[in-house]
């Protein structure tokens, strides 16, 4: 096989791969917020909130350098990769490690310091996973990523039922949970003996590399995490446990919703870094208006659509007592378009490798945030928090594409974007007109958005919207380009 079809065909299974496991996720997110109720629920989501913290400052930067470092090493792949492994496995230790300790001081009721306890091993796995998929991406060899994966959250589903036939209630759902990490991380490395010999190596000297190069990775990261994850855990201190899990539930959505942006910037960033690195300027802003454009396309119709079907999408994913969160995705959905039209600019300024120059504004915004959700949190409980959401994602959205003009002089055109707005206007009238009774079963939810979809489309066709030979010229030049992919999620239990 060719190395542009081992790249397709690498590609291909990423994106299967994450559809599944997607699925099976929500799948998974039913069966808990069913079961635990929204009190149970938020216990739930307070304690991963939490553990998340720590898992991500652990990270250290280390999962997006992992692929960077083993591709330019051969020679040296399988001991950069084994003390990657061992830095990551440390860190994850060390840091999940305090949780405990940190939890104990806190307010939290007894059920979820337990639960912390419980689940921080959980996710020290995924930690490491996060080392190996480095090594599969290097290798072209997703398929064993996805296979793990997707092995991880049937266990899980099936975790759950277990639970559920036993009422073990959420120390089942938990031990469900460590047990679906565990046998991730297992198959991870069964699957990596075949490229390495993955075990732990201590070469101080590799190591100081390893983190001149993470460093500045692992600011952004923590300043991500401020204003990404901080509103979860502040209206756990503020509200109760069932506000927590309406938001949690909500935010669920937002998270599935946001694989699309952050897969496709990830397949997309390798073309924009080599057209750079080539000096084809006018390539590079082609990509990223083409890129543009497909993000507009897409981000619009859910903003439009969640407006009008939020409430019924939150009734069928995640059941009755989840209702409320309807209100709180219409809000959030803002967010998502923000994160739609941002990710490809973000990823345009690791393209110029001018992401030192982002950490002031990341600084600002994190400090910002952080201050708006001590203020509106208590006041406007989970629709405070929502709003946050929103103002911290334009502005990140907002900087990145104020870096990306001053280094390279791109500005979008804002036709293909006004032409999408103008389609997802007559979705919306459609929507309004639409029989409200249709929104009482899942039949009817699916029937409407496939209608919606159809008149959204029709009258972007007719509008003269993104062409679809855009896009494929982008893909044609990816398979030439050779580039790597990675996926920057590093939360596990979205």
């Amino acid at each position: 096989m060719s190395l542009s079809a081992r790249i397709a065909h690498n590609t291909l299974i990423q994106i299967c791969g994450k559809l599944v496991s997607t699925i099976l996720g929500l799948f998974s997110l039913a069966l808990i917020t069913r079961y635990l109720g929204q009190t149970g629920f938020g216990e739930y989501a307070t304690i991963t909130t939490f553990l998340t913290f720590f898992a991500v400052i652990a990270d250290l930067g280390l999962t997006l350098v992992t692929v960077q470092m083993i591709s330019g090493h051969r020679d040296d792949e399988n001991k950069i990769l084994n003390n990657l492994f061992s830095i990551r496995l440390i860190s994850a230790l060390f840091f999940l490690g305090l949780a405990p300790i940190f939890v104990y001081f806190s307010p939290y009721s007894g059920e979820v310091k337990i639960g912390v306890l419980i689940t921080a091993v959980s996710f020290i796995f995924p930690a490491l996973n996060q080392v190996l998929v480095g090594l599969f991406q290097k290798k072209l060899s997703m398929d064993r990523a996805s296979i793990a994966e997707v092995a991880s959250r049937l266990a899980l589903i099936f975790g759950i039922l277990l639970t559920k036939k036993l009422d073990a209630g959420l120390t089942g759902v938990l031990l469900a949970t460590v047990a679906s990490s565990a046998i991730s991380f297992l198959l991870h490395y069964l699957f990596a003996l075949k490229f390495a010999v993955v075990r732990l190596n201590f070469d101080l000297s590799l190591w100081k590399k390893i983190i001149s190069k993470s460093w500045p990775l692992a600011i952004t990261i923590v300043l991500n995490l401020i204003y990404l994850r901080a509103d979860t855990l502040i209206l756990s201190f503020f509200k109760g446990a069932e506000e927590v899990g309406l938001y949690v539930a909500a935010y669920k959505i937002i998270d599935v919703l946001t694989t699309l942006p952050f897969m496709f910037a990830g397949l997309i960033l390798p073309i924009l870094t080599a057209a750079w690195l080539e000096n084809n300027h006018p390539y590079f802003k082609k990509v990223l208006q083409n890129s543009f454009d497909f993000m507009a396309l897409v981000a619009i119709p859910l903003v439009v659509g969640a407006q009008f079907l939020g409430r019924p999408v939150m009734l069928f994913v995640a059941g009755r007592d989840f209702a409320a969160a309807g209100l709180i995705l219409k809000v959030l959905i803002f967010a998502v378009a923000a994160i739609f039209l941002g990710t490809m600019f973000s990823h345009a300024v690791i393209a110029l490798d001018k992401q030192k120059k982002m950490i002031t504004f990341y600084i600002f915004t994190s400090l910002s945030s952080l201050a708006a959700y001590l203020i509106l949190i208590p006041k406007f409980s989970y629709l405070g928090a929502a709003s946050v959401t929103i103002y911290s994602e334009i502005l990140i959205a907002g900087f990145s594409a104020y870096c990306v003009y001053k280094y390279s002089h791109f500005f979008p055109s804002l036709i293909p974007f006004t032409k999408a707005l103008l389609a997802g206007c007559l979705m919306g009238l459609f929507l309004y007109f639409f029989p409200a009774q249709y929104q009482n079963t899942l039949g009817g939810v699916i029937l409407i958005i496939i209608l919606a979809s159809l008149i959204y489309f029709i009258g972007l066709y007719f509008l003269g919207g993104i062409k679809p030979e855009d896009l494929e010229a982008i893909f044609k030049r990816q398979k030439k380009s050779g580039g790597q992919t990675y996926d920057p999620s590093n939360n596990f239990w979205r």
